[in-house]
Formats: C-alpha cells, sequence, structure tokens
C-alpha cells in the first residue's frame, strides 16, 4: 500500500446541502490522508504529526494554497477545442459553419488520441479533474478519449454522438449503427477502471424519431450508463425541434417520450424552460448542466439558476468548450454570477464553488466518489495558488475573511490560479 500524507487549508462540502454558504467545512492547518488513490482522512495537522515517527513526518507533502476537491465540468465537446473563440454567430449558424467540419477529422483514431491528450493536459491545467466529455460520431473518439484518460485513471464520462438527420452526410450515422457502436462502447467501457459512458443524442433536431427511439432502448437496456445531450439552448432551436416534433407539447416532452429523461440524465443549458417543462424536468430526476460563457458568447441568453433550485433540480456549472470561451471553471462562475446580476439575483461563492464540486457530484449521483473531501472518495483534488495572480495577489492582500478571499478568486481567477492538479492521488499538473 503507498500512502501520502499533505497538510495545508482545505474546504469542501460534505454533504449534500441548499445551503452550501452554511455546509461547507474548512481546515485552517490539516492532513489529508491518500492512500492507494482514495482519501482515507482529513484531519487535524497535530492529531496526525503525533502519531507519525520521524522518518515519516519529514515525507509530509507541504501545501501553502488551500486544497479544493477536483473540479467537475458537466458538460464539454472535446472535439471542439480547436474551434474555441470562432467569430461569433448563432447557434445553428455556428455548427455549421464550425463544429462540424472540425468533428469530421475525429475519424481517424490517432489524431482522436492526440486530440484527447491535450484535451486532458488542458483541463487538468485548469483544475478539472471529472469532465462530462461530448466525443463526435466516430467511436474512433471515444476509444481514443477513454485510452488517453485511463493513462491517469482519471474518473471520465463520454459518449458517441448520435445523429442521423440534419447534419452533413460525412457525419451521420443510422439509428442501427448508432445503437450498435454505442453498445459496443458502453460493454467494452463503461465501469472499466474509473471510465463511464453516456448515451449521448447531440440534441433533438439531429436525431431522427427512430434513433431516439433505439437510444431510449439502450437506456432500458443500461440503466446505470449516463444520458448527455442539450435543451432550450436558443429561441431559434427551441422554434426548430416544435416543427420536427409537432406531437409534442414541448422540448422536454421529446425526450420524454422516447425515455431519455431519468435520473443521471444531464442537459445542457436549460434557458428557456416553460413551466411544465420545470415541472417535468423535477420529476425526472434529470440534471439540467448551466454553460455560462458559451450562452454569453452565442447569445442565447440568462440561466434561470434561482427559478431551477426552487424547484429542487440538481444544477452544475460547465465549460461547453469550443462554445464556451474558458476551460476554467471559475471563469465560468465569474459569468455565472454577472448572469445573476443581470436578472437582479446575487450568487453565493460557497454556492458558486458547490455547483463544480459536490453539487456536480450529486447531480452524477457519484458523491460516494468525486466531489468532496470524505474519507473512501476517490483522491482527485487541487491546490490553488491565488498569489500567482498580480492584480488577484493585491486584492487578496485586502481580503478580511474566507469568503471574500473565495469571491475574489472566483472573479479574477484564470488557469494561473491553479498550481497543483491530482488525480487519483498522483500529481498530474504542475504550475
Amino acid at each position: 500500500m503507498t500512502k501520502t500524507y499533505h497538510q495545508g487549508q482545505f474546504l469542501h462540502f460534505p454533504h449534500k446541502t441548499s445551503t452550501p454558504e452554511s455546509g461547507y467545512e474548512y481546515t485552517e492547518n490539516g492532513i489529508l490522508i491518500v492512500e492507494d488513490g482514495l482519501i482515507s482522512g482529513l484531519y487535524p495537522a497535530e492529531s496526525v504529526l503525533k502519531t507519525l515517527a520521524p522518518d515519516e513526518q519529514q515525507s509530509v507533502i507541504q501545501h501553502d494554497g488551500l486544497i479544493l476537491p477536483g473540479l467537475i465540468d458537466t458538460h464539454v465537446h472535446y472535439p471542439q477545442m480547436e474551434v474555441i473563440a470562432s467569430y461569433g454567430r448563432q447557434l445553428l449558424d455556428w455548427l455549421n459553419d464550425y463544429t462540424f467540419p472540425a468533428e469530421a477529422k475525429f475519424s481517424n483514431y490517432h489524431y482522436a488520441l492526440q486530440q484527447s491528450e491535450l484535451f486532458l493536459e488542458q483541463i487538468f491545467a485548469n483544475g478539472t479533474t471529472t469532465a462530462c466529455v461530448y466525443a463526435t460520431v466516430h467511436p474512433e473518439s471515444v476509444d481514443a478519449f477513454f485510452t488517453a484518460s485511463q493513462t491517469y485513471n482519471a474518473r471520465m464520462i463520454c459518449g458517441k454522438v448520435l445523429m442521423d438527420t440534419n447534419c452533413p452526410d460525412y457525419l451521420q450515422d443510422s439509428p442501427e449503427s448508432g445503437y450498435n457502436e454505442s453498445r459496443s462502447l458502453i460493454e467494452k467501457w463503461h465501469g472499466n477502471q474509473r471510465q463511464l459512458y453516456a448515451i449521448t443524442p447531440r440534441f433533438a433536431p439531429t436525431s431522427s424519431p427512430l434513433q431516439l427511439m433505439k437510444a431510449g432502448q439502450l437506456s432500458k437496456v443500461f440503466p446505470d450508463v449516463f444520458i448527455q445531450t442539450h435543451l432550450s439552448e436558443n429561441i431559434d432551436e427551441i422554434e426548430w425541434v416544435k416543427q420536427l416534433f409537432p406531437d409534442c407539447c414541448d422540448y422536454f416532452q421529446v425526450y420524454e417520450k422516447y425515455g431519455l429523461a431519468r435520473e443521471r440524465a444531464l442537459f445542457g443549458h436549460g434557458i428557456h424552460l416553460t413551466d411544465r417543462e420545470i415541472n417535468a424536468v423535477k420529476h425526472s430526476g434529470s440534471a439540467i448542466i448551466s454553460c455560462p460563457t458559451s450562452n454569453l458568447f452565442i447569445g442565447s441568453g440568462l440561466f434561470p439558476y434561482f427559478r431551477l433550485k426552487e424547484n429542487n433540480i440538481p444544477v452544475a456549472v460547465a465549460s461547453d468548450i469550443g462554445g464556451g470561451t474558458s476551460l476554467n471553471l471559475f471563469k465560468n462562475l465569474a459569468e455565472l454570477y454577472k448572469i445573476l446580476q443581470l436578472q437582479g439575483q446575487n450568487l453565493n461563492v460557497f454556492e458558486s464553488l458547490y455547483l463544480c464540486t459536490q453539487g456536480a457530484a450529486c447531480a452524477l449521483k457519484l458523491e460516494d466518489k468525486i466531489g468532496n473531501l470524505n474519507t473512501g472518495t476517490e483522491a482527485d483534488f487541487i491546490e490553488l495558488k491565488p498569489d500567482s495572480i498580480p492584480i488577484l495577489s493585491q486584492r487578496l492582500s485586502h481580503a478580511d475573511n474566507l469568503a471574500e478571499m473565495l469571491f475574489a478568486t472566483m472573479i479574477l481567477a484564470d488557469e494561473r490560479v491553479i498550481k497543483h492538479t491530482y488525480v487519483s492521488g498522483n500529481l498530474v499538473y504542475s504550475r
């Protein structure tokens, strides 16, 4: 057994809570014990040090920055890294002009593997240790991603995009091939070490009713896999869905009809939901994923966070690269704060952090594995170094308390704030 000791300041949310501002646990001088990739305890440093032999005390890893659980990005397209920051068009134009041509390259396994490795390096550098990832329509893109992820023993969720209509011929599968390829990938990768699979219809307009039905069949055969897709991101998109599915009263009912609304179903965006959809999402157990930088960049709308929270709908925050403009989840939290300010609402900094740690893990039903620093969870954690950003360092010299320090960090942070990233107890990034 390999055991390591990490001494420093720690902050996490040990339990599911609707009031993160009072549900956090802060340890000013603690020691996190990691054993074979798992956390075996977080204790006051004094109580641990007195039990260690002198040579063990010398091996304790000292951290001078704040340690948090690894961040969780619940909606990101790894093949779209190369089209990030493409000239701002509306959603449907953006897909046709930039996204689809970029995704065509991922039929090549070696290209997909290279891009997967670059993507993982980038998210680790930004403090993300788990991501819910869209691949492309090509099975090779999923094999490549999981192969790269497995070299780090990272907890990742990924799926082959299902897309058989209203898209370029070179990116189409069929209801049968989509089902068969997805099933093979599930059997190969879901639960393979820390890899997990997500059934991934891109969004309702690019799947025929038959393909959505087949995706629902997969969901019944494999009830513990995830489902990920898009919902009510853009007004034009919603109108298109109404034309394509006239028998459904709204966008979410399309997914309900085909058995794709349940626990572990993750719906990206969810900006323009009707009252009926809010109620239906709530009763389905599905989660809504906010994508702040993407929504602002593409001009989709303002996310109704508190409306969802009032209805007890699980919510998490994501980068949505490449519509989003940063893999850094602190940047996305800062934009969500501004989105809510525009609606006359305030988001507490502890609640913000909760949405990409324990709150995200709860939305994924993985809080027993990730999102916190509890005993028995997987040892994914990050160390912040705010003084690496001069303007933030200056601001923090005038911070009077933890909340003020965290808020300034959230608003001003970029990738420079991440000093170390650990996955399964192993150092995978050092600034």
